[in-house]
């Protein structure tokens, strides 16, 4: 399954990425790159729990920033 990361800078300068199609999972990073390495950790995480949980998650997953 493949992950949209959506991204947008703030007034601030600080860049926020989120993985909409996972609930919560969104992170903050000082530039563009730091925003989707926490998203994607994030997201893993998210991801990780839920299979600790027996729930189903996708055989294999990747992201793509937009």
């Amino acid at each position: 399954m493949m992950f949209n990361i959506e991204l947008e800078q703030e007034d601030d300068q600080r860049w926020i990425a989120e993985v909409t199609d996972l609930p919560g999972v969104l992170a903050y990073g000082q530039t563009k790159e730091a925003a989707i390495a926490n998203t994607k950790a994030l997201a893993l995480r998210v991801l990780a729990d839920r299979i600790e949980h027996g729930e189903s998650v996708p055989e294999s997953i990747s992201f793509v920033a937009a």
